[in-house]
């Protein structure tokens, strides 16, 4: 029977139990002020501790239950029902009454329960060596023609991020709509991976894993840094503290006890930095300050990797660049002429390595392109349709700016699909809006993730961006519509031949988020359902 990601991380839990006094030495490290209450009764952990989790739902007999305070919800009110479910100590920033099993005080329950999960799982991360990839846009695209670049180069790689996860050979979905996991789930993924022969671990690592400490204990030895623009502004309150956030990564390559040096990992700590990206400077300083190698890519002339060209070739994307004092060139199964950063990005993360250029050069060209990722959906329509997952300003942006002259050539217009998540940044809304204005014939607003918030409030910020931004007649139109469904018809519905539909922000996720459900989703197969309904159902034309 072939093994699944569940098989290997079920494997990676470790079989036997172990002593707490050992992690709480390692807290004390962490926090000197740090303290373990005894329990009400008397008991210890005689028996040892059988698990950490954050999560009261998933306590098991010998539990260590870390109370985690949330944005929505306070670990510290599930503590009682941790222990009652069988949890054998619980980590806590302040004391729960009398418990009938220890309480061990912090500072930060966030970084306890990233310490916890790394000492359980024997810190992996130690083990094999580890590529951080953190940016706005790009991190999933750089991540597998990562992967792809390694393997080719004998490098077995394993992959945590938006889109799949991979661990030893075996690569699957994401359900979540998550891409750096919480620090339990991380650490067993690494572990797994080491346990399976894994050399290199490639972790998509967001402003939100590294602000919330999800990554506090994971050995990085290579850091990517793809570009930075308006995001996420919802935790992180401003643009600087989201960049210092992202820049935290790079200050995570320095040696110390954090992250000691590696008895089986050779690799140079290294940070590549875009050097084209307004904040390139700030990671460079961090890049330094870490006392780790640096390598920048882009197009500037003191560029380590410096593009030289990027032109569509029928559908994929030729590269031209610079590297090691000589002029080289890839065909990318990619379009967009910005993913020629992405891959210029990985082909400097070989240089890191002392990799094999041809090698890499080689993996980059097998790579497949990344599912909802710029991908094209042809059933024999007059019009083309794209399916990306943009959901920031500048990723829009991008494709909204690959898109529309490409239409134009065809002598039709872009007609733009997208919205805007609830419960997060509402100050990108309406500069989405205006974004899409500026270019597209059609602009349609609809859901994307509402959770809580009013769909029609959010599409309605969206659609006086664009309406604010209305040119001499251009867009000819602007809907809104927050059912998704309903919209991509109706886009259909509206494009003619040498239009191009574009369809942003949900790409790969398989689940369109409410306040009370998560009602299942498939971009892909809503597009070809329209078309199918307009009579397009020839899957071989163009």
């Amino acid at each position: 029977m072939t093994a699944t990601i569940a098989d290997r991380l079920a494997a990676a839990e470790p079989a036997t139990p172990r002593d707490l006094a050992t992690l709480l030495d390692r807290l004390a490290a962490m926090d000197p002020a740090a303290r373990l209450l005894p329990a009400a009764e008397g008991s210890s952990v005689s028996g040892g501790v059988r698990g950490v989790t954050n999560d009261s739902r998933t306590v098991v007999p010998g539990s260590l239950f870390v109370a985690v305070p949330g944005l929505h919800a306070d670990g510290h009110g599930f503590v009682d029902r941790a222990v009652a479910a069988g949890a054998a100590v619980v980590i806590v920033e302040r004391p729960v009454g009398e418990l009938r099993v220890p309480q061990v005080v912090v500072g930060s329950a966030r970084r306890a329960l990233a310490e916890a999960a790394a000492w359980w799982y024997g810190d992996p991360s130690r083990e094999i060596g580890v590529i951080g990839i953190t940016g706005t846009d790009g991190k999933t695209t750089s991540s597998f023609l990562a992967a792809a670049a390694l393997a080719a180069a004998g490098l077995r790689p394993g992959l945590v991020g938006t889109v799949a996860t991979q661990i030893g050979g075996i690569r699957e979905a994401n359900p979540e709509h998550s891409t750096t996991p919480e620090a339990p789930q991380l650490q067993r993924a690494l572990r797994a991976m080491a346990d399976a022969g894994d050399q290199a671990a490639i972790i998509e690592t967001t402003s939100h894993g590294l602000a919330l400490d999800r990554v506090a204990a994971i050995g990085y030895d290579v850091a990517l840094f793809t570009n930075l623009s308006h995001e996420h502004l919802d935790l992180h309150g401003t643009f600087e503290a989201y960049r210092d956030a992202k820049r935290s990564l790079f200050d995570r390559l320095a040696v110390g006890p954090d992250n000691p040096r590696k008895p089986g990992v050779a690799w140079p700590r290294t940070g590549i930095v875009n050097v084209d990206d307004a904040s390139g400077p700030v990671f460079e300083a961090a890049t330094r300050a870490a006392g780790a190698s640096l390598l920048r890519f882009g197009t500037r002339a003191d560029a380590d990797v410096r593009l030289v060209d990027a032109t569509d070739d029928g559908g994929h994307l030729v590269v031209a660049y610079r590297a090691a004092g000589a002029e080289q060139h890839v065909r990318l199964r990619l379009a967009g002429r910005f993913n020629a950063y992405n891959a210029l990005g990985v082909v400097a993360i070989g240089v890191a390595l002392g990799l094999d250029a041809a090698a890499v050069r080689a993996g980059l060209e097998s790579a497949e392109p990344v599912p909802g990722r710029m991908e094209r959906i042809a059933r024999g329509q007059p019009f083309g349709v794209v399916i990306d997952y943009a959901h920031s300003p500048a990723s829009l942006s991008l494709v909204l700016e690959e898109l529309a002259p490409t239409a134009a050539a065809r002598g039709g217009g872009l007609i733009a699909v997208f919205g805007s998540a609830g419960e997060r940044d509402r100050e990108k809304r309406p500069m989405m809006g205006r974004l899409a204005a500026r270019h597209a014939r059609v602009v349609i607003a609809t859901d994307e993730d509402p959770r809580a918030e009013d769909p029609a409030a959010i599409v309605g910020e969206i659609a006086s961006g664009a309406r604010a931004a209305v040119i001499g007649g251009s867009p000819e139109v602007i809907l809104e519509i927050p059912d998704r469904r309903a919209a991509i018809r109706e886009a259909m519905a509206r494009a003619r031949p040498g239009d191009v539909v574009l369809l942003a922000g949900k790409g790969h996720e398989n689940s369109i988020l409410y306040a009370d459900r998560a009602e299942p989703w498939d971009e892909r197969a809503e597009a070809i359902a329209a078309l199918a309904d307009l009579g397009f159902e020839d899957a071989a034309g163009g």
